[in-house]
């Protein structure tokens, strides 16, 4: 880890996270790992050990890092276990995520099987990993694509856009009034997008695919944002929010009593409404908000919202221009102001130099129980991410394919030509196959062809004689890279012209996103000079480009970070 790539204030204990530190950290200090000096000669390829996401529950955090292994900070008293060593690497390979409540644990695998431990989860041991995918009982509905944690609670979205809960029902509510365990995962809702919820919270938010948005919770005073008059009871069975702010539903993050959600309205400003019952100031108002209600300070007004965590009472939000901001409980520091005080208004917090502080996009803030980190995470985490947002966004899509109900489904042809065998009549294939295919499960074929991963296997079986399934995405890639059909955007230097395609710059820099899909500007024959690029610079940008890698043998420099800075490029 370089300096000042993960920061740490607050709760110093329980466990404790940074030894030879006091109980209570109140501004932000480096935070080192404890074995980082005996293992300094294997983490020399900073891209491997970089952290990709930090969870934390009451009794243990774990980190995850981008090459997909975990390692895991517990209290003895976690589980009734009593560590010999802190932290642990947990024994699960390629990791995609991790998610800690008040009691349990899961890890979602990139393979999409979840591992989960805990009270609730495995009675007759509840300190081993067992595999919670597989109990569900739709053998079909095995593959997941998402996991989030609630109090008590664990939930499950898979592949075919359903969601599952697993443990205790009173924390979970699973369409019921009953509190009694579930240690199978039962199913909640169908054609689910996303799941919300929150480590310390029994709110739970389930969006669906015609994005309406459905609340339950199990404490009267945790309200979901329905209006006054139904704040007297239980919520337990799922309800449909009304009233929610017009705009994009980015995420919403849930407290011990409250909730935020972060919307993007039509002109991609994004702004914070919360909702729930005034406690500790983690709402950013002075009262009770029955509906959702827009949190407004002068402090982020005007900036764009990168990123925003909720802990049990405090929050944290991260802008565009370098600000991190908080507001709420800070008992123990952990809002890093320097002090104990509550804040019921935000206030910024001072920050140590960053790595790159000119380019805090790709920092990230989390907030545990009653501790906060601030770390460095690239955006991009791989290129089977990039394609899947790729697909997800219609833009350069050039080709089209009918499913059986006359529904059209566009695409990419360019990815379609290297991820089919490069051949046009595996595409007239396709076509034939989605013809027969429903929208959902048309959805579903074009995502395994993108991302090059098995997510529906019957369907799988269909297209897998068309499919190039053994070449990895970085091989498709490079391959593009060295064929000219298909380079349409031309950038220029030192009197000499190299071609890329637009639909991979478009997925690999946010500059160029804002470039070509500009409403505004013409850029059909738009010409980028990167004259003042040394050649290894060049050669550096051109590889990461395509393979989302840094070439081992070119060492980062100062030098080139400043070269990149020139021509507003940021490694990620």
């Amino acid at each position: 880890m370089n300096l000042n790539d993960c920061l740490f204030f607050g709760h110093n204990e329980n466990p404790k996270l940074i030894k030879n530190e006091s109980f209570r950290i109140t501004k932000p200090i480096q935070f080192k790992f404890e074995n980082e000096n005996e293992n300094e000669n294997e983490n020399q390829n900073e891209n491997k050990n970089q952290i990709k996401q930090i969870s934390s529950g009451f009794f243990s955090t774990i980190f995850l890092f981008k090459n997909g292994k975990a390692i895991e900070y517990f209290t003895e008293e976690y589980l009734f276990q009593n560590p010999k060593q802190n932290p642990e690497k947990i024994q699960i390979e390629n990791i995609q995520k991790v998610t800690v409540g008040f009691q349990n644990e899961a890890i979602l695998t990139k393979e999409g099987n979840v591992f989960a431990k805990g009270k609730g989860i495995n009675s007759n041991n509840p300190n081993e990993f067992i595999n919670i995918s597989s109990l569900i009982e739709d053998k079909n509905d095995r593959i997941i694509q998402d996991i989030v944690s609630g109090y008590s609670s664990i939930y499950l979205l898979t592949s075919n856009q359903n969601a599952y809960g697993i443990g205790s029902n009173i924390s979970i509510k699973l369409n019921s009034y009953s509190v009694e365990k579930k240690e199978k995962p039962i199913l909640m809702m169908k054609n689910v997008s996303k799941i919300f919820s929150g480590n310390f919270s029994n709110n739970t938010f389930l969006l669906n695919s015609n994005q309406e948005l459905f609340g339950c919770t199990s404490i009267p005073d945790e309200r979901l944002g329905l209006g006054k008059s139904k704040v007297a009871r239980k919520t337990n069975k799922l309800t449909q929010i009304q009233n929610i702010p017009k705009g994009k539903i980015i995420d919403i993050q849930c407290g011990c009593a409250y909730s935020i959600m972060l919307i993007e309205d039509e002109n991609l400003k994004r702004k914070l409404y919360s909702c729930g019952y005034y406690q500790y100031n983690g709402l950013g108002t002075f009262l009770h908000t029955y509906e959702f209600t827009e949190i407004e300070s002068p402090l982020f007004r005007n900036d764009y919202i990168i990123d925003f965590s909720v802990g049990n009472y405090h929050n944290l939000i991260l802008t565009s221009n370098s600000k991190l901001i908080g507001f709420g409980l800070n008992n123990h520091g952990q809002l890093g102001t320097g002090d104990t005080k509550n804040r019921a208004i935000p206030i910024q917090i001072e920050l140590p130099k960053l790595r790159f502080n000119e380019d805090i996009s790709n920092y990230h803030v989390y907030c545990g129980s009653w501790h906060s980190f601030l770390y460095y995470s690239p955006s991009f985490s791989n290129l089977e991410e990039d394609l899947i947002k790729l697909f997800e966004r219609k833009e350069f899509c050039d080709i089209s394919f009918k499913t059986e109900n006359g529904e059209i489904i566009e695409a990419h042809k360019l990815i379609l030509k290297y991820r089919l065998n490069q051949n046009e009549n595996e595409i007239e294939k396709l076509q034939e196959i989605i013809s027969n295919k429903s929208i959902k499960e048309s959805n579903q074929i074009f995502e395994m062809i993108y991302s090059n991963r098995i997510i529906n296997p019957k369907l799988y079986s269909e297209i897998k004689e068309i499919i190039n399934y053994n070449e990895k995405i970085e091989e498709t890639m490079k391959r593009i890279y060295l064929n000219e059909n298909g380079k349409d955007f031309i950038i220029e230097r030192k009197e000499k012209q190299y071609k890329f395609p637009k639909l991979i710059l478009i997925m690999r820099s946010e500059l160029y996103r804002g470039m070509f899909l500009s409403v505004t500007e013409d850029t059909s024959n738009k010409v980028t000079d990167y004259s003042e690029l040394s050649n290894k610079s060049f050669q550096l940008l051109e590889y990461w480009i395509y393979s989302n890698q840094i070439k081992e043998e070119i060492q980062i420099t100062k030098g080139i970070i400043n070269e990149f800075k020139q021509i507003q490029i940021y490694l990620i």
